[in-house]
C-alpha cells in the first residue's frame, strides 16, 4: 500500500474526527453552559455503563474482521447477526437493571426511564459496528466523514433546541441518541456492503478465537478507566462528576481527533504487512514520531492556556476543572505511543500478548485507584498519570522482541518534540505574567505558541516536519493536476 493512500486516508478520518469532536464539543460548551455541572454529571454516570455494554457490541470481532487475510461475506454476515442477537440482550440486561442502577447512586435525576432510553445507543451501535469494519478494512475512510458529520450536526440543533425550551438532562440524552442513530443510516446508505442471508458458526468460532482476547483487554481497559468516575459519582458530588470530565474534554478534543486517526488507519495498514517484520517496525516508527509531533504541542499549549480557555469558553463556574484539565493533558500526551504499539501486536496477530498486558497494567492501575479514592478526586486523577507512563513502558515491551524496536528507541524518536513542545508550553506561560485580559492572553499565547514551534521545528530540523511537510504538498500537487 503506498504511503499517499494512507496519509490521504489518516487525513480523511483525521478531518472526520476533528469535525466530529469540533461539533461536539462546542455543543457540550453550549449545553454545559445552559445546564450547570450537576446535569452533566447525572448523564455521565449512566455513560459510564453504556460504555461498558458497547464493549460487547463489538466483541473484538470488528478488529478480528480487519486483522483476517481473507475475510469474506460470510466472516461479515455471521458477526453482523451475532451482533444483532448480542445487542437485544445487552439492552434487556440495561433495562432491567436500570431502577438498580438509579436506586445505586441515589441521584433524583437519574430516573431508570432516562437510563432505558439513553441504553437505546446499544442497540443502534450493533448495527453499525460491522459496517465501520467493513469501511477500516478496505480503507475507504471518507465514509466516515459524511456520516459522522451529518449525525453530529443534527444532533447539536437537537440537542441546543431542547436546552433552550427546558427539556435540562432530557437535552443531552437526545443529542447523544439522535448523533448515534443519523450516524448509522448515513453510513448504511454510503456503505455498499449489506449482509447476506449466510451465517457460520465456524466462522464466528475461528474470528472469536482472535477476537475474545481483545474483547477481555478493551473491557479491561474500559471498566478501569469508567472505575474512577463509577468511584467519583458514588463516593462524590455530581458536581465533581462533572468537573472532571469536563477537564477530561478539553484534552479529549485533540487526543480523540489524532488518536483515532491513528488508530483506524494503523490497523488495516499493519494487518497488510504482517508478515514482512521490517515495514512494520517502519510504519510504527513513522506513526510514533509523526503523531508525537503533532500531540505534544497540543497538549503543551492547552495545558499552559487552561485558565484562560475555561475562563473564556465555559465561565467562572467550572474553573474547578482547570486543574483536571492539566493533569489530563499530561496523560494524554503520550497516548498515540500506546495506540502505534498495541496495534503493530495486533497487526502481527498476537491478540494474547495484548491481553497479558492489559492483566499487568490494569493490576498496577487498580492499586493505584485504591490507594487515592478516600484521599480525593484530584488524587484520583494524579494517579492516572503516573500509572499511564507506566504503562506506556509495558506496551512497548513486546515490540523490542517483534519488532526490534526497544522503548529507549522510541524515547529517542520522541525526544526532539517533546523538549520543543516544553520550550513553547514555557514561553507560552510566561505570558500569563503580563496581566492582559485572558481572551487577549489567550490569542497572544496561540499566536506565540504556534510561531516558536513552527521556527524551533526549522532551526531543529525535526524530521517529522519535514516528513509532514513533503506529503502534504505531495497530496496537494496530486489534487492540482487532477
Amino acid at each position: 500500500m503506498s504511503s499517499e493512500k494512507v496519509v490521504n486516508n489518516f487525513l480523511w478520518r483525521f478531518f472526520e474526527r476533528c469535525g466530529a469532536y469540533g461539533v461536539t464539543f462546542v455543543v457540550s460548551v453550549v449545553l454545559a453552559r445552559i445546564l450547570g455541572p450537576e446535569i452533566a454529571g447525572t448523564v455521565a454516570l449512566v455513560q459510564i455503563f453504556i460504555t461498558i455494554m458497547n464493549v460487547f457490541v463489538d466483541s473484538g470481532m470488528a478488529n478480528a474482521l480487519i486483522q483476517k487475510k481473507n475475510a469474506d461475506d460470510l466472516d461479515f454476515s455471521s458477526v453482523f447477526y451475532f451482533n444483532l442477537i448480542l445487542c437485544g440482550v445487552l439492552y434487556l440486561v440495561m433495562f432491567f437493571s436500570a431502577p438498580y442502577i438509579a436506586l445505586f447512586y441515589n441521584k433524583p435525576g437519574l430516573t431508570p426511564t432516562l437510563i432505558r432510553v439513553l441504553s437505546l445507543i446499544i442497540v443502534v451501535s450493533g448495527i453499525k459496528n460491522v459496517q465501520q469494519a467493513y469501511v477500516s478494512r478496505n480503507m475507504m475512510f471518507k465514509r466516515f466523514f459524511f456520516a459522522t458529520l451529518g449525525g453530529t450536526l443534527g444532533a447539536a440543533v437537537v440537542g441546543i433546541t431542547m436546552a433552550l425550551l427546558g427539556f435540562g438532562v432530557w437535552a443531552l440524552v437526545a443529542q447523544m441518541l439522535f448523533n448515534t442513530v443519523v450516524d448509522t443510516v448515513i453510513l448504511w446508505i454510503t456503505v455498499k456492503w449489506r449482509p447476506k442471508k449466510m451465517f457460520s458458526l465456524q466462522r464466528l468460532k475461528g474470528l472469536f478465537s482472535y477476537g475474545w482476547k481483545l474483547l477481555v483487554s478493551t473491557m479491561i481497559d474500559t471498566v478501569y478507566n469508567d472505575l474512577r468516575q463509577l468511584i467519583i459519582g458514588k463516593m462524590y458530588s455530581s458536581s465533581d462528576l462533572g468537573f472532571y470530565n469536563q477537564g477530561k474534554k478539553f484534552p479529549n478534543l485533540i487526543v480523540a481527533n489524532i488518536n483515532a486517526s491513528i488508530d483506524s488507519v494503523l490497523l488495516p495498514t499493519l494487518s497488510k504487512e504482517q508478515d514482512n517484520r521490517e515495514a512494520v517496525k517502519n510504519m510504527t516508527r513513522r506513526a510514533i514520531k509523526t503523531s508525537t509531533y503533532l500531540m505534544m504541542p497540543f497538549m503543551a499549549g492547552l495545558a499552559m492556556c487552561a485558565e484562560s480557555i475555561v475562563n473564556l469558553i465555559l465561565g467562572k463556574e467550572w474553573l474547578p476543572c482547570v486543574f483536571f484539565l492539566r493533569v489530563f493533558c499530561f496523560t494524554f500526551a503520550f497516548y498515540p505511543i500506546h495506540t502505534a504499539n498495541l496495534n503493530a501486536i495486533k497487526a502481527m496477530g498476537r491478540s494474547d500478548l495484548f491481553l497479558k498486558l492489559e492483566i499487568i497494567k490494569k493490576a498496577v492501575s487498580t492499586i493505584a485507584i485504591v490507594s487515592t479514592m478516600f484521599i480525593s478526586v484530584k488524587a484520583m486523577a494524579l494517579s492516572f498519570l503516573v500509572t499511564s507512563i507506566i504503562s506506556q513502558v509495558i506496551n512497548s515491551w513486546p515490540n523490542k522482541k517483534l519488532l526490534s524496536y526497544s522503548y529507549i528507541e522510541q524515547v529517542k524518536d520522541m525526544v526532539p518534540q517533546i523538549c520543543l513542545s516544553l520550550v513553547m508550553g514555557a514561553i507560552v506561560y510566561c505570558v500569563e505574567f503580563l496581566g492582559l485580559h485572558y481572551i487577549i492572553t489567550l490569542c497572544i499565547q496561540i499566536t506565540v505558541g504556534i510561531v516558536v514551534y513552527v521556527v524551533g521545528s526549522k532551526l531543529m530540523k525535526i524530521d517529522s516536519f519535514e516528513y509532514i511537510l513533503n506529503t502534504v504538498k505531495k497530496l496537494i500537487g496530486k489534487r492540482g493536476k487532477a
